[in-house]
């Protein structure tokens, strides 16, 4: 019997040397490929004020992400290639290997059942905007809740909802394109209208007579922005949030945050 046994073992031992082996690619991380191929593929839109911002004229590009990827590909040593990327094919671009990450997103369940996501490194929300010139007493979201208050929204849109939700007592009117929340502000038909901070950011350095209702603190309907990556590789994943946390702790991303998303 024990003979037999060491027959079989010596018969398994040979078929396992037959088997074709994985490639080396397929065992190695996101990361090895990366730091072995010298460059680091981030996937943006450039459509997206002020996170990713691409010049068409100089076929350049900047933003928020676009400079945190930069940041990334520089404290890994590699180089950076940015790759046009969709939102609407946002998932099948990391499916498909085109990039090694995407430059930033909102966090979303529908999302995650494809791509893993990296620990948040900001937070977006909902934040009122008001004019300079006629909105000094609305100085919080409780001030505006109130009969004598109109807050303009584009109809159909998640804004219109929460703007319903938060202030109940208000006038909500929801408008219909190409007419904005902002611009009835502007004109005087509307105190207030509600929108992301990330578009208030923008809005209020395009048209200095906007400004924001509170602080960033006061944001409300906050959702995590995060980097979208392939699932399966926890090295990468992980080189990516231990990225995420020491670059947070210096304050690297309140700076950025500073520069990008207030309106100075």
């Amino acid at each position: 019997m024990k003979k037999l046994m060491n027959i079989i073992a010596g018969m398994a031992a040979a078929a396992m040397l037959l088997m074709p082996l994985p490639s080396l690619a397929q065992n190695k991380s996101r990361l090895a490929q990366i730091l072995e191929r010298g460059t680091l593929r981030v996937g943006t839109t450039g459509d997206f004020n002020p996170m990713s911002i691409k010049d068409t004229a100089s076929n350049t590009l900047t933003g928020f992400d676009v400079e945190a990827m930069t940041e990334l590909a520089k404290d890994m040593g590699v180089k950076i290639e940015f790759v046009p990327a969709e939102w609407a094919t946002l998932v099948n671009g990391i499916v498909s290997d085109r990039y090694d990450i995407f430059s930033g997103a909102s966090l979303s369940m529908a999302r995650a059942k494809t791509v893993a996501f990296s620990n948040p490194y900001i937070y977006a929300g909902t934040v009122p905007l008001v004019s300079k010139k006629t909105g000094s007493k609305l100085t919080s979201w409780a001030a505006i809740d109130n009969a004598n208050t109109t807050v303009a929204v584009l109809m159909g849109t998640v804004f219109e909802q929460q703007a319903k939700a938060h202030f109940p007592k208000a006038k909500v009117r929801a408008i219909e394109k190409p007419a904005t929340g902002y611009q009835e502000v502007l004109a005087g038909r509307a105190q207030v209208t509600i929108t992301s901070n990330v578009e208030a950011a923008t809005l209020m350095k395009t048209y200095p007579d906007l400004q924001m209702v509170g602080s960033s603190n006061d944001m409300r309907n906050k959702r995590p922005f995060a980097y979208p990556m392939p699932q399966g590789d926890e090295v990468w994943l992980t080189f990516v949030n231990n990225w995420i946390s020491l670059k947070t702790a210096e304050g690297y991303f309140a700076g950025l945050e500073a520069k990008w998303l207030s309106a100075k």
